[in-house]
């Protein structure tokens, strides 16, 4: 673990934002007093294209029109 001050983290944000991804503990203090961790953003997944092919699987009637009863129920105004 290390611990740098605030003054230190703003001369070497760039050293410690590096050390942060290389999973180090990255601790910034004020005076002796550990106040912050510096640590990575976990990454958003990806969508991926047909990622559900095969796991949805769609009537042949999908295409069919509503039947009437079907139709009320959506308050087509």
């Amino acid at each position: 673990m290390a611990q740098f001050s605030v003054h230190d983290a703003k001369t070497n944000l760039s050293k410690l934002i590096a050390t942060a991804l290389e999973g180090g503990e990255v601790i910034i203090a004020r005076g002796s007093v550990p106040v912050v961790r510096l640590v990575p953003v976990a990454p958003r997944g990806q969508r991926c294209f047909g990622a559900l092919k095969g796991k949805i699987a769609l009537d042949a009637r999908f295409d069919e029109p509503l039947s009437e009863e079907e139709l009320g129920g959506w308050n087509l105004a």
